[in-house]
């Protein structure tokens, strides 16, 4: 048997000399709560698109601010800049009801719905084109919780990786993020994207893309 390591003697003049009475099996004390005023660096809603748009950008993310109506042809223009002639795309609202995936095919671009995909075939593609649930303003950051119809790999395998980011999605910063993934779930798993895919080597040589999207744009609706 291994004796309990709160029950030796050198443990309990610890305890004692930080004046915390109580065995072993005492309750752990209680964290104290956090002043919002030191941990928080964003306080109000109010300009949450504008700073978004300018931390992603630091973080060498092409932010792009544009109108619902103009969406899909400044999407095809993207591709069409980027020499893109493929895209996958999610099943979630915003795409589907606007009908991108056949906007682009008519278009000349191969687009193809995760629904009809198979995990393989996202290694085909050069572009992932989805919807995010959360846009971190304070860190310029989208999150995405994965799901059947938002699969992991449209955002993980492309070359490019194209966001659109709803009004709605907009939280101020890391504490509201995590407060929402809390009430939210993070499905089979969340995803969380500032910028492109960045490592660096033991001199500090920065490298592009090796873990994921070489290119991430965002079209921030508004």
């Amino acid at each position: 048997m291994h004796a309990d390591p709160l029950a030796h003697p050198v443990m309990t003049r610890v305890r004692q000399a930080l004046g915390r009475p109580g065995g072993p099996g005492a309750s752990p004390p209680i964290p104290p709560e956090i002043d919002e005023s030191i941990a928080r660096l964003v306080y109000s809603e109010v300009g949450l698109p504008e700073l978004f748009v300018r931390r992603a950008s630091e973080m060498k993310m092409l932010v792009e601010r544009v109108s619902a109506d103009d969406l899909l042809d400044r999407l095809v223009a993207f591709l069409k800049e980027h020499s893109l002639t493929n895209a996958m795309l999610s099943d979630t609202p915003i795409l589907t009801r606007l009908n991108v995936c056949g906007h682009l095919r008519a278009h000349g671009v191969d687009a193809k719905r995760w629904a009809d995909m198979s995990a393989d075939d996202a290694y085909e593609f050069d572009c992932g084109i989805t919807e995010v649930d959360y846009a971190v303003a304070e860190t310029g950051t989208v999150g995405i919780r994965h799901r059947p119809e938002h699969g992991r790999l449209l955002s993980l395998t492309p070359f490019v990786h194209v966001a659109i980011v709803e009004p709605k999605t907009f939280v101020p910063d890391l504490i509201d993020l995590f407060a929402a993934l809390k009430r939210d779930g993070i499905g089979s798993g969340t995803t969380l994207i500032s910028g492109p895919s960045k490592t660096a080597d033991i001199e500090m040589n920065t490298v592009t893309g090796v873990h994921g999207p070489n290119i991430v744009k965002a079209f921030v609706l508004g």
